[in-house]
């Protein structure tokens, strides 16, 4: 009898993993949270792109821009990427947030500009230090995230776009030049290389997740208890 609850025991453990393993697949991308996040921002990361969404090509060009920027007129642009806040949190409130971790102090804050985009919800929130508002002003901030980078994303999720045309307006701003106001027609040349999945590949790739979890799930039943019955035939 001792036998038959030691192998049962097994049997339960295996049947524990096997159910934990199907949590692992279908369980969903875990919300960010500040905490998350780095918690000191390197000299020269201009775009943190935790949603990988943006290609590395245009995140080439969009750093290299920013940092010219920054060298010319020591206004700095951070833009993040995100998938999923956590519950209760706003993006907007999510980018005031940033800017307070990563540069603490008024005057650390006051040549900044964070610019956060949620890929789940498209929603973009932005931080404007109180020296960079002076030419980056409310009313053309709100235009950058509401317009500039809004409509690419209306136009079917085009984040490579939506950050390029951000980048050459910040940058013109930012550097005193005129604001060239939204693009008033959609480019879409732009170099883009894919950073999701396309249909197809999601539904071949939860196949043959299904199809590992379901042969671990029956071995995990069928293995120990076959196991058991030999070993009392045998030993029998």
């Amino acid at each position: 009898m001792s036998r038959f609850f030691g192998w049962l025991r097994q049997l339960v453990c295996f049947t524990a993993i096997a159910l934990f393993a199907i949590q692992l697949v279908s369980a969903p991308a875990l919300a960010t949270s500040l905490y998350s996040m780095p918690q000191t921002l390197k000299s020269d990361t201009w775009i943190l792109d935790e949603a990988a969404q943006v290609s590395r090509l245009n995140e080439g060009k969009i750093s290299k821009s920013l940092s010219e920027l920054a060298q010319a007129t020591g206004n700095e642009v951070h833009f993040v990427t995100i998938h999923r806040l956590d519950y209760g949190e706003t993006v907007q409130s999510f980018a005031d947030q940033l800017m307070e971790l990563w540069f603490p102090s008024p005057e650390a804050q006051g040549d900044q500009t964070v610019i956060v985009l949620d890929d789940v919800t498209n929603n973009i929130g932005i931080s404007v230090g109180e020296k960079s508002s002076q030419q980056l002003s409310e009313d053309i901030a709100a235009s950058v995230v509401s317009e500039t980078m809004k409509i690419p994303l209306l136009q079917g999720n085009q984040y490579n776009q939506s950050f390029l045309n951000a980048t050459d307006r910040l940058v013109a701003v930012l550097s005193g030049e005129t604001d060239p106001g939204p693009p008033a027609a959609y480019d879409d040349t732009v170099d883009t290389e894919r950073t999701f999945a396309t249909a197809d590949e999601t539904e071949a790739t939860r196949g043959s997740s299904t199809i590992v979890v379901v042969v671990l799930l029956i071995a995990a039943t069928v293995i120990p208890m076959a196991t058991y019955y030999w070993y009392m035939s045998v030993g029998g």
